[in-house]
């Protein structure tokens, strides 16, 4: 079984940063990747920015250039840091493991809200 345990979300006002950490404990594969998913209310759950073990990133195009992804393989955490916020950002950010390339499963946790207001 796996365990994703997130931190860092909270209040900021627009034009501030946060930073999100996630980490993930039990059974963890050697090939996966890590990412940070959002979902504001009424809306569906979307990618905000993906990397895997080897490094491949990937990003919403509303992020760009604004958060960046990293992640320590010996402490299997992922962080993603938030710059020049705006309210738009605002959702419940969930970190995901995913491990179907090698035949495992995809893991969530549980959820941290992210909340840009002035």
């Amino acid at each position: 079984q796996v365990q994703l345990v997130e931190s860092g979300g909270g209040l900021v006002q627009p034009g501030g940063s946060l930073r999100l950490s996630c980490v993930a404990s039990g059974s963890i594969f050697s090939i996966n990747c890590m990412g940070w998913y959002r979902q504001a209310p009424g809306k569906q759950r979307d990618l905000v920015a993906s990397i895997c073990k080897w490094g491949t990133t990937a990003y919403a195009d509303s992020v760009k250039g604004r958060f960046t992804i990293s992640r320590d393989n010996d402490k299997n955490t992922v962080y993603l840091q938030m710059n020049s916020l705006k309210p738009d950002d605002t959702a419940v950010y969930y970190c995901n493991l995913d491990q179907r390339r090698t035949g495992g499963q995809n893991y969530w946790g549980q959820g941290t809200q992210v909340t840009v207001s002035s």
